[in-house]
């Protein structure tokens, strides 16, 4: 029988998930990619980026790993807009494989989703307890590794944010754009700060032969500075997580995925360049906390202390928006009895996925304790290797299996964003800094597929017996047609 229906604004048949509400709209579905996407990354990661790429010319780290992302936010905005429910990246390989190799490619992103998704939460309260360790001292060692006090702190921070989010979608998006306020003004009042000592000689004096292609600094640092540009766009999918519960979701999601790209480039691009030309390049490179000494130059302390702790509380914000969107991966697969059945249940007055939220807050806390740069390393692997490419090659697939697929936003140029996105994704795979995340990466999925195949033979699915070919979003746009012809 097939699954009841509800037409998206926008023209796409979305079928119904029990429980989840569509209550997110236009601006809060911007919130909460952008404050997913600036939390403290860019404030922890601007020296290593300076470090990676040998100076001034950072700043064109950015832009490339904006071209990337944008690319790729082109492939999230057509899946998202067509196939709008929990999960996203689980909904989109399971309609996209489940030709060949039935159930697998969407349990392997569950697998690795349930380990990387909180892995980069891990990243933001390691860097927000750094920062922290300005205002109150002791949370912080000298190398930018938090000490026993900090990382007590973190895990009570963690449980704080679990708690934040068992309640309703509604109340989760209001608290979602006071945050995003939060974080603008910490943002911008941080790039004013950098431009009141601002030299435009000193921010544009590029290293000479940075860019030559005979062993220039900044294509042998490249990879690395990819890396870390690309961890600190994370975040413009996070609406496609939660696509379930936005309103039109046709039209909200992929505005929220290229408005929120491009606004967090902008933003990044000038908080680069001004603090390029407020600090010499060796105390960047040196700073634990860059953008309360940047503070502190122009303002003086008090003022920088103030601001520190509204770039913690955006932190917290990041952490949380990032959480809330993980936290509905596992739920689409529970229901497709593709992973553990605890994971699908909601809770009967929040209508939430309670175990994601819980299961996620606990890897967070565990991920908290080791050191920023392997915790980022580690989850960024793992996220190409298995959502990043899988994705390119699932929006081909869908577009030669499922033509007939309603779809009310179409990549612009198809495949131009896509090759462009898959070539990036492949440089910044195969050139991670340490081969050991490359490797973990690859473990980690040999592992899972080990997992799927002791599940396949219980469950005697796909290779142990036949593949379930669903095709839900195609089945909901013939319900919905058959029930307009009816009400004719």
């Amino acid at each position: 029988m097939s699954s009841p229906t509800r037409s998206g604004d926008a023209g796409a048949a979305v079928p119904l998930q029990p429980g989840l509400e569509r209550k997110i709209g236009p601006f809060q579905a911007i919130a909460i990619n952008m404050t997913q996407m600036c939390g403290i990354g860019p404030f922890v990661t601007m020296p290593l980026m300076v470090a990676a790429l040998g100076g001034a010319q950072a700043m064109f780290g950015w832009i490339i790993g904006a071209i990337v992302v944008l690319a790729d936010g082109l492939i999230w905005a057509e899946l998202g807009a067509a196939m709008p429910g929990a999960g996203g990246t689980y909904i989109y390989l399971r309609e996209a494989f489940q030709y060949r190799t039935g159930k697998l490619m969407p349990f392997l992103f569950v697998w690795s989703a349930v380990l990387f998704i909180p892995l980069i939460m891990s990243s933001g309260i390691i860097g927000l307890v750094n920062y922290l360790g300005y205002v109150v001292p002791g949370m912080a060692n000298a190398d930018g590794t938090n000490t026993g006090l900090g990382k007590i702190v973190g895990i009570v921070i963690t449980a704080a944010i679990m708690l934040a989010l068992l309640r309703k979608i509604g109340q989760i998006s209001k608290l979602t754009t006071v945050l995003f306020g939060v974080m603008m003004f910490a943002m911008l009042a941080t790039i004013v700060a950098a431009f009141t000592h601002f030299s435009a000689h000193q921010a544009f004096a590029f290293t000479p032969g940075t860019f030559s292609f005979n062993g220039g600094s900044f294509w042998l640092g490249l990879g690395a500075g990819l890396s870390i540009a690309v961890y600190d766009y994370l975040g413009y999918n996070t609406i496609a997580y939660l696509g379930a519960e936005v309103r039109n979701p046709g039209r909200t999601m992929p505005r929220a995925i290229i408005f929120s790209i491009l606004g967090i480039m902008g933003l990044y691009f000038l908080f680069q360049v001004g603090v390029l030309g407020a600090l010499p390049v060796d105390k960047i490179t040196g700073a634990s906390s860059l953008a309360s000494i940047v503070l502190e130059q122009s303002w003086g302390v008090p003022v920088a202390k103030v601001i520190t702790v509204l770039i913690v509380i955006a932190a917290i914000g990041s952490v949380f928006a990032g959480l809330l969107g993980g936290s509905r991966v596992p739920f689409e697969a529970a229901r497709d009895k593709v992973f553990l059945s605890a994971f699908g249940k909601l809770h009967p007055k929040l209508h939430l996925p309670t175990a994601g939220v819980l299961t996620m807050g606990v890897i967070t806390m565990v991920g908290s304790l080791f050191s920023i740069n392997d915790v980022i390393n580690s989850a960024v692997a793992v996220l190409v290797l298995i959502q990043s490419l899988a994705q390119v090659a699932a929006i081909v697939v869908l577009r030669r299996r499922q033509p007939t697929l309603k779809r009310p936003y179409k990549q612009w140029m198809f495949p131009l964003p896509t090759l462009i996105a898959a070539a990036g994704f492949v440089y910044l795979y195969v050139t991670p800094g340490k081969p050991i995340y490359l490797w973990l990466s690859l473990g980690w999925t040999a592992f899972g597929i080990g997992a799927f195949l002791i599940y396949a033979k219980t469950e005697k699915i796909w290779p142990f017996g036949p593949k379930e070919i669903r095709e839900q979003y195609l089945i909901a746009e013939t319900t919905e047609e058959a029930e307009e012809g009816v009400q004719a």
